[in-house]
């Protein structure tokens, strides 16, 4: 048999009752079962039964006629390992975690295994379903809440899009930013992203004189998707580590943190506060 490629899609309709998925998937795919069942736990594999489309991780699953398997195989991806993360705190309808830099806010339909809501779901005792709530860039780090009913992440997807989460991230930057040094009121930029509305807020914490890098903690009204980065790069103040936007060539990871949340939790209406600064 030929080598199989490094990266492939299957799609297999069960035309026979009573199939076994990990059976009909190496017979269609060329993979061992072995294989196929690591593919499973690392989720690239997926079932549509109607017009719902889901990953399927039960190697041992009864397949019913007329049901579609889905197999994505890049083995650049499956052989990637995840990087663990700190668990903040549980509070049982969700978790609070520090995603390392590298870390997944959440997966594709070649994988989840590296994801943060994977990693909840795997070592968190109990064991739950997790779900996403809200993202952090794979190249950053920092605060992220992860829901693990459908009815909590809900209700904090919500305070996320009616802003009630006070969002707050420290970036280094290059070179002395000069935050309006009579006033000494932040920066503000309201440049629209991707056609939408955006605002953040810069303002100087410190200043490395030796490395010609300045400390800038940032707030934000708005999640739009690269939106500090950007900012601070219109700026001419690009962030350390930033190989999108940034024109100074460095090894530093990027120097982007989210290190702080604060919000009225939603069960017991108390406010959390959770400060990186203080872990």
């Amino acid at each position: 048999m030929s080598e199989l490629p490094n990266r492939f899609e299957k799609h297999i309709e069960v035309t026979q009752k009573n199939s076994i998925a990990v059976d009909l998937l190496a017979s269609e795919s060329g993979l061992s079962k072995q294989c196929i069942k690591q593919l499973m736990q690392k989720g690239a594999v997926w079932q549509t039964v109607g017009s719902k489309t889901q990953r399927l991780r039960r190697a041992k699953k009864s397949l019913r006629q007329g049901n579609t398997l889905h197999l994505y195989y890049d083995k650049a991806v499956l052989d990637k390992s995840p990087i663990e993360p700190r668990l903040i705190v549980d509070e049982g309808h969700y978790s609070v975690w520090h995603k390392p830099y590298g870390m997944l806010s959440q997966g594709s339909k070649w994988g989840d295994h590296c994801t943060i809501t994977r990693w909840a779901e795997q070592h968190l005792s109990p064991q739950r379903n997790s779900f996403t709530i809200h993202r952090l860039d794979r190249a950053a780090n920092g605060l992220i809440i992860v829901g693990h009913e459908k009815k909590a992440s809900a209700a904090l997807s919500n305070l996320f899009q009616q802003r009630q989460i006070d969002k707050r991230y420290r970036i280094w930057v290059h070179g002395y930013f000069d935050q309006n040094a009579s006033t000494k009121q932040p920066i503000t930029v309201t440049t629209d992203i991707d056609g939408r509305h955006a605002k953040s807020d810069f303002a100087v914490v410190d200043y490395d004189a030796e490395k010609d890098r300045s400390l800038l903690d940032v707030s934000i009204d708005t999640g739009r998707k690269h939106q500090i980065r950007r900012h601070s790069a219109e700026l001419g103040f690009p962030v350390v580590g930033d190989r999108l936007y940034g024109t100074i060539k460095v090894e530093d990871n990027l120097q982007l943190t989210a290190y702080y949340l604060a919000f009225e939790c939603p069960y017991s209406h108390q406010q959390q506060v959770f400060n990186l600064l203080n872990y």
